[in-house]
């Protein structure tokens, strides 16, 4: 089987992508971070998630984004809550976390060269994405350009790497059908920037309203558990 990193937050959008690569028959490596982010329950879910779908392995990066901030996952700035499709259709939000996914995508070329992997997959969407800059097909064609030109593998010619995006251009209604037909048990997930102690989400941040909403137009019931 060949050999695929697949970065797994514990979230929806990272579960089907993991579930899409095990179907496409892949020795799936499953890759999360422990980054200071204040919704690091999402990290259980990665555990669960990685296990359920079969995961090769699942490794755990310990890495603090808190030092730096800038965002209201890894500092003390409220999460917006409630905001509409227009407000969210319109800049870069508070809960983008400065360059989150670069920062991963390179952690998981370093895994994929040692494993000798040439896929890496990872479930960024370009349209239900909340005005993420890391999330966009241009910044994914451009670090599959670098991959290649930074490592020993690429090179000496030795493996091309890929970055796998099977997600980048479905709606979350979409997403959610897609994982239905896969299989995966969207219970194990979570989404919320902002849960309480208990792990329930909260219902109104733009991760909770965009899943709400995706569960609602596919049709397909939503497992989270809300906050009353």
């Amino acid at each position: 089987m060949p050999r695929a990193v697949c970065l797994v937050s514990g979230g929806l959008d990272s579960a089907v992508c993991l579930a899409m690569a095990r179907r496409e028959g892949y020795d799936c490596y499953a890759l999360s971070f422990d980054y200071g982010q204040r919704h690091r329950i999402e990290l259980e879910a990665a555990r669960r998630v990685a296990t359920h779908l079969g995961a090769a392995e699942h490794l755990v990066m310990p890495l603090s984004l808190r030092a730096f901030g800038g965002s209201a996952l890894t500092a003390d700035v409220a999460v917006p809550k409630s905001r509409t499709d227009d407000e969210m259709g319109i800049g870069i939000p508070i809960t983008y976390v400065p360059a989150r996914n670069t920062i991963f995508l390179s952690f998981a070329v370093a895994w994929a060269e040692v494993l000798a992997a040439e896929d890496i997959f990872i479930g960024v969407n370009s349209i239900d994405y909340s005005g993420y800059p890391d999330c966009r097909p241009e910044f994914i064609a451009a670090f599959e350009k670098m991959a290649n030109l930074a490592t020993k593998a690429g090179v000496e010619g030795l493996t091309t790497l890929r970055i796998r995006t099977p997600l980048i251009k479905k709606t979350k209604a979409e997403i959610v059908r897609l994982g239905n037909e896969l299989c995966v048990d969207f219970s194990l997930t979570h989404s919320c920037y902002d849960p309480d102690a208990q792990g329930r989400a909260c219902g109104q941040c733009d991760s909770c309203l965009l899943r709400r909403r995706g569960f609602e137009e596919a049709r397909v019931p939503d497992p989270a558990i809300y906050q009353p």
